[in-house]
């Protein structure tokens, strides 16, 4: 093998629109949240930007040529152009790479996916929360390259390899998928006394049918409706020695998955003095929350006191209602939530008139009870099956990137080998 430096076979960042190029003409554009974990770019048809866009999206990526993510690398947001796409205008955070030289296009695009080029991107990467590297500094990386024929040779092994490996991953995502859906499916059945033979039509929009016995009532009847409040940022004082659990939209990704459903940890916190000088209030343990602005439409339990911000609205259930059993009604109608009642095309919100209205099937509270542990029950032995397929996709991208790595470093050969028996980036 011969060892270049990457910016000697490859040319970085330096295909740019035509300049007669028609300033009406649009081309898609993307950003590091294209690039998936397997390097597959997809990018929406709504994602353009006209030729006339300023300087930055003058560049532009033809099929072939490799996106490598320049900022947050540890991400690995490196992905090949493909022809389908041809050509993308490319945000700043990436620099582009077309083979030039001595190095076949698809090779190139292997090796930019090889584990000895990721090391070496992040390893020169600087910053602490965003770790970022300038392209010249990747044309710097050092890459040792077999003759061409040997590079295609690698290249179309690792075309038929990788092609088997993401098509089962494709069937396990899938099977991901289902079981979502099984789960949702579940959820609403239960909250919706699905076992029950003798049903009416429901006058809820989320759901068909109850049973006759149950009522349709308004939540407002049954829980006490509260909300939240940011004390002013601009008295300093009334942010310190802050000890009150807040709840912000920085706590949806905790209930996101509707794995977790009481909520006891916090990223801020605010103090008494602050909340004393707001609108805020501190809501008891078993209050139930859901958010209704940016991510909207996502709810939990307090699982002690707190208090919140704006962004979401509570619920302090009476006697007749669980709180648990609101919650997973909550979790039951979101599509409903979403889709009828938020606003907005970029942020959804959800108004708090539309949510005094909310209404929900109320059966006793025993049979709330026994329908939250059903869904807990049901929940519990889909999530098992979920995490071992999880699983199963992580091994199967382990392998895919202990194969590519092998191959390009030449620790097998490829006229003989088979991906079948490569483990770790060893043949065996």
């Amino acid at each position: 093998m011969t060892t270049y430096r990457i910016k000697d076979v490859a040319r970085i960042n330096r295909t740019t629109l035509p300049e007669d190029t028609n300033p009406d003409f649009r081309f898609r554009y993307v950003d590091i949240s294209a690039v998936d974990s397997l390097g597959n770019i997809t990018v929406p048809e709504e994602d353009t930007v006209f030729a006339s866009a300023p300087s930055r999206a003058r560049r532009i990526a033809p099929a072939g040529s490799v996106l490598v993510s320049t900022v947050r690398t540890y991400l690995q947001a490196i992905g090949t152009v493909p022809a389908r796409m041809e050509p993308l205008v490319f945000s700043t955070g990436f620099a582009v790479l077309e083979a030039e030289r001595n190095i076949h296009g698809r090779y190139l695009a292997f090796y930019c996916r090889s584990q000895p080029f990721i090391d070496g991107i992040v390893a020169r990467s600087t910053g602490v929360s965003y770790p970022a590297i300038s392209a010249s500094e990747i044309g710097n990386l050092s890459v040792s390259l077999p003759p061409l024929e040997e590079q295609r040779r690698i290249a179309d092994f690792l075309d038929a390899e990788t092609s088997r490996i993401d098509g089962l991953v494709d069937a396990e995502l899938r099977v991901v998928d289902r079981l979502a859906e099984r789960r949702a499916a579940g959820v609403q059945y239960a909250v919706s006394g699905g076992e029950y033979v003798r049903r009416r039509e429901s006058t809820l929009a989320w759901l068909k049918s109850v049973p006759e016995s149950w009522q349709e009532v308004r939540v407002g009847l049954l829980a006490r409706m509260g909300s939240g409040h940011t004390p002013s940022r601009s008295r300093p004082e009334w942010w310190v020695e802050c000890t009150i659990p807040w709840i912000t939209t920085g706590e949806v990704k905790q209930v996101r998955d509707d794995r977790v459903e009481d909520l006891y940890e916090t990223r801020e916190r605010i103090s008494k003095l602050g909340l004393s000088n707001s609108a805020a209030e501190l809501h008891r343990k078993g209050t139930v929350f859901l958010c209704r602005t940016a991510s909207a439409g996502y709810s939990g339990v307090m699982g002690t006191d707190m208090a919140t911000s704006q962004d979401f609205v509570t619920w302090a259930c009476g006697p007749r209602l669980n709180p648990y059993y609101l919650l997973w009604c909550l979790r039951a109608m979101r599509a409903d939530l979403l889709g009828r009642l938020a606003m907005g095309s970029t942020h959804k919100t959800i108004y708090v008139p539309d949510l005094q209205m909310l209404r929900i099937p109320l059966p006793s509270l025993t049979e709330q009870g026994q329908i939250v542990e059903t869904i807990r029950n049901q929940n519990a032995r889909i999530d098992v099956l979920t995490d071992k397929v999880r699983r199963q996709v992580e091994l199967l991208k382990e392998r895919r990137q202990a194969l590519i790595t092998a191959a390009v470093t030449g620790q097998f050969d490829v006229s003989t080998a088979s991906g079948r028996n490569v483990t770790d980036g060893v043949t065996v």
